[in-house]
Parts: structure tokens; C-alpha cells; sequence
């Protein structure tokens, strides 16, 4: 299993935070580049505890599709997402907001998650995955950022 974890200052108070990073339309914004979007559960708006959205989207040349849930929440300091069904044999993704103490945000990204694939999967995971997935949530971290601070 690998865990990533990436950081990122956001001028704007944890709550504001905490409610963006929810917003499947942000999210989705986010990720463009790939062609993500909402196919079922929750398509548009914000998502809450309990909530399922499945995620269609375009990595390595492959249409994926990955149905997640929020399995924890803790407004405004934390939520974490989780699969239910799709690529990986375990993702596991817990966002943390805390205050910084100038009115902004560290908005803390911790992800765990394991490629099937036995032994494939862990050369994947080192090879390619971790590097890939950790762009994909500064690329999304930064596109927040910007919606926030610009917003």
C-alpha cells in the first residue's frame, strides 16, 4: 500500500474550505484535463456524509469509472472519501482543513490506496501511480485554491 500526502495553503477560512472541496462541480472543473465527470450517485452540488458519486474519466489512455463515498465527516475539519468499486484494491482519501492563524487554511490531502495486480500492481504503484495520483491532487488542490482566492 502506498500513502501520499500532500499540502496546501489556501487563503480562505476552513469552513469556505471544507464546503468547496466538496462540490462535485469544483471537482470536476479540477479535472478537465482527464475529462472527469459525475455518471451516478451525486452529479452536482455538494456532497455529504453518506453520499456516493461515480467518476468517469480518461488516465493512461483507459476510460475508468470509480464510485466513491464520504464514509466520514467532521464538518469543517475533516471528511474522508472512499471507493466502493472501481480500479484499485484499496483508495482511502481523508481531506483535514485547519485554521493557519491569519484567517487562511492548510488544507491537509492524506491518500492510501493499493493497484490490484499482486506484484504488478506494487511495480505499478512504484513506477507510476504514486507520482500520477500525487499530480493529480496538487492540480486539483490549486484549481480550489484559485476558485477560493480569486472567488
Amino acid at each position: 500500500m502506498v500513502r501520499i500526502e500532500v499540502v496546501t495553503a489556501v487563503r480562505a477560512e476552513p469552513r469556505r474550505v471544507f464546503e468547496e472541496s466538496l462540490s462535485v462541480d469544483v471537482h470536476v472543473a479540477s479535472m478537465s484535463a482527464s475529462g472527469e465527470r459525475a455518471v451516478g450517485g451525486v452529479t452536482s452540488g455538494r456532497m455529504g456524509p453518506g453520499d456516493e458519486v461515480t467518476w468517469r474519466a480518461r488516465h493512461f489512455g483507459v476510460t475508468w469509472r470509480m464510485t466513491s463515498v464520504i464514509s466520514a465527516c467532521d464538518a469543517p475539519a475533516r471528511f474522508v472519501d472512499e471507493q466502493v468499486a472501481g480500479p484499485f484494491r484499496r483508495w482511502w482519501h481523508e481531506h483535514r482543513f485547519e485554521d493557519d492563524g491569519d484567517g487562511g487554511t492548510v488544507m491537509r490531502d492524506v491518500v492510501e490506496f493499493a493497484a490490484p495486480l499482486g506484484v504488478l500492481g506494487r511495480i505499478a504503484e512504484k513506477a507510476v501511480l504514486r507520482r500520477y495520483l500525487t499530480a493529480l491532487i496538487v492540480r486539483r488542490n490549486q484549481h480550489l485554491k484559485a476558485v477560493l482566492e480569486e472567488g
